[in-house]
């Protein structure tokens, strides 16, 4: 099961039905989160297989996954703060346990994202949970 954030999202998702409103929520949600540190923009943190530049910067603190991340594409920024909601305050194993496909299938993204946007949003999935599983 989601957090309660994300059923946010979802709950969002349903009351708009035109996709260029859910991509206009996607885009405010990556402009309303903070930006990751310069410091944190370093090779460990940037995820291959996007086409955009990508990091994300991982921290599990007193076994509670959170995570920090940036993006230059609007977009891409804006499914990182999805991811955000999905994942951030999970206590660690619950993070490899969620099924992120389905949870994002919710939303009907997989539908409505480009190939290589629907790459690199695996590349930041599978980063996160290799980092949670990880741990």
């Amino acid at each position: 099961m989601a957090q309660a954030a994300f059923e946010e999202v979802v709950e969002d998702f349903e009351f708009l039905e035109d996709w260029e409103d859910r991509y206009r929520m996607v885009i405010e949600m990556g402009k309303a989160m903070a930006p990751l540190p310069e410091a944190l923009k370093v090779p460990a943190t940037k995820v291959e297989g996007c086409a955009s530049q990508v990091w994300l910067h991982p921290q599990i603190e007193a076994g509670v996954f959170h995570f920090q991340g940036d993006s230059d594409a609007m977009i891409v920024r804006g499914l990182i703060a999805v991811l955000h909601k999905l994942y951030d305050g999970l206590p660690v194993a619950e993070v490899a346990k969620l099924d992120a496909r389905a949870e994002l299938g919710r939303l009907g993204l997989n539908e409505h994202l480009s190939a290589q946007r629907s790459n690199g949003l695996r590349a930041m999935v599978e980063r996160i949970q290799t980092t949670a599983s990880e741990a």
